[in-house]
């Protein structure tokens, strides 16, 4: 799970505002009438087909596994393999790289559908996006080939190591340094909460470059590549968390890890930008894969609405359940329409922060009410582990944490909204 949880202290969002704020381009996209395509007809072509090829995937081979995988924890290595033969992972590399370039819009329809059969193994899938992501922005020639074209030779992961375990949302407090001595980089601190950690080839780190504690994040930290088997790099235990249990989770620690310095991200001192920067592009998917649990826990309460009877009338016939069904139903389409605008945004080359804070809040918010609902749907039956609501309500929790916490989004729409009224 924990595809980097809680991003961002107060004064670490004001420092990335100050640093890639564009004003102009802010109020141009905030003038740009709503018109990016939604479900159905106004899909292409090869996005149904992408489309349809998840939802198949999902329905027939995740949702069966699903269960058990979530009783064991076992991290799904045929289910991941077999995405990856699909083309339903690492959507986001480039064409040069081998990988097929695709937009975010297109792989939120994945994601979305990935989700709805499971979200523990859609997180493993999104997490090696976010992994990707910083390379895919910063990296150069060389590293992107390297690192990013390997993961199209094999069903590899990648990992994202950013959070510690006494900054999350505080990642000016990040702690793990970086020295360096020569041509290399000296790594030394302890990651957590890391998805993906014990089974990722390769890890973007982000790690403080200047011992100064007044140095402002904008320039305190540096972005590495660091290969998993380099000597010094620890994994931990997997982590067995309230739900979303395959997903591999653990803490890393890097004990005098020495970093080429041709591993490093544009250069020292800009790997806060980098890290921050990635969020544009990943919060959509996670608000796509909320949307994806919240549509799979409507359907399976409309199901039992219409089998299960009380006083002699199918449930779905008392309007108690049949409003409770109506709201889920709003949200589920309202979430979808925010992932579906903050991925548009960023597919159009305009920055999207205010949209991408969005859909990640309320989709996360309305994964986790509509699973709750979809439990009182089923009564007693929901509570119990036979039936499936109750692993979406466990699995649900989680996007409300990770990738910005709930809180956090808040506090970025916030700022993003004054400084736009302002301006």
């Amino acid at each position: 799970m924990l595809v980097q949880p809680d991003v961002l202290l107060e004064s670490s969002i004001h420092c990335d505002l100050l640093v890639v704020r564009d004003f102009g381009a802010y109020e141009q996209s905030c003038a740009v009438p709503v018109m990016f395509p939604g479900r159905g007809d106004k899909l292409t072509d090869q996005q149904k087909e992408f489309q349809e090829v998840a939802r198949k995937f999902a329905r027939e081979e995740i949702i069966p596994a699903a269960p058990s995988y979530d009783k064991s924890g076992e991290y799904p290595v045929a289910l991941i393999k077999r995405a990856w033969e699909l083309g339903l992972i690492n959507s986001h590399i480039p064409e040069s790289c081998g990988g097929m370039g695709l937009g975010i819009f297109d792989a939120c329809l994945i994601t979305e559908e990935l989700a709805y059969g499971c979200t523990g193994v859609q997180t493993a899938i999104e997490a090696n996006s976010l992994g990707q992501m910083p390379v895919i922005i910063a990296g150069n020639d060389m590293q992107k080939k390297k690192y990013l074209g390997r993961m199209t030779e094999e069903p590899l992961m990648c990992a994202y190591c950013v959070t510690e375990p006494g900054a999350g949302s505080d990642v000016a407090g990040i702690k793990t340094r970086a020295e360096k001595k020569g041509d290399e980089y000296v790594v030394n601190g302890q990651k957590m909460w890391i998805t993906n950690g014990g089974k990722a080839n390769w890890y973007f780190l982000l790690a403080r470059t200047d011992p100064d504690p007044k140095c402002p994040a904008s320039k305190a930290f540096t972005g590495f590549i660091v290969d998993a088997d380099t000597p010094g790099v620890q994994m931990g235990r997997k982590e067995m968390n309230m739900g979303q249990r395959c997903s591999d989770t653990r803490g890393i620690t890097f004990e005098d890890v020495r970093i080429p310095k041709e591993n490093v991200l544009i250069g020292e001192g800009a790997g806060f930008k980098i890290a921050m920067g990635a969020f544009d592009k990943t919060r959509p998917p996670v608000a796509a894969g909320a949307t994806g649990l919240a549509q799979r826990a409507l359907d399976e309460a409309t199901k039992y609405s219409l089998e299960r009877k009380t006083f002699g009338r199918l449930i779905s016939d008392h309007q108690a359940v049949a409003f409770l069904l109506a709201e889920m139903a709003i949200k589920v389409e309202l979430a979808r329409l925010a992932y579906q605008r903050a991925a548009w945004e960023v597919d159009e080359g305009r920055r999207n922060t205010y949209y991408a804070s969005i859909a990640k809040a309320f989709a996360g918010d309305i994964a986790n009410q509509v699973a709750s609902d979809a439990v009182q749907v089923f009564g007693g039956n929901g509570y119990n582990s036979e039936y499936p609501v109750e692993k979406l309500m466990r699995d649900a929790k989680i996007y409300q944490i990770y990738e910005g916490t709930a809180q956090i989004q808040r506090l970025i729409i916030s700022r993003e909204h004054l400084v736009k009224f302002k301006n």
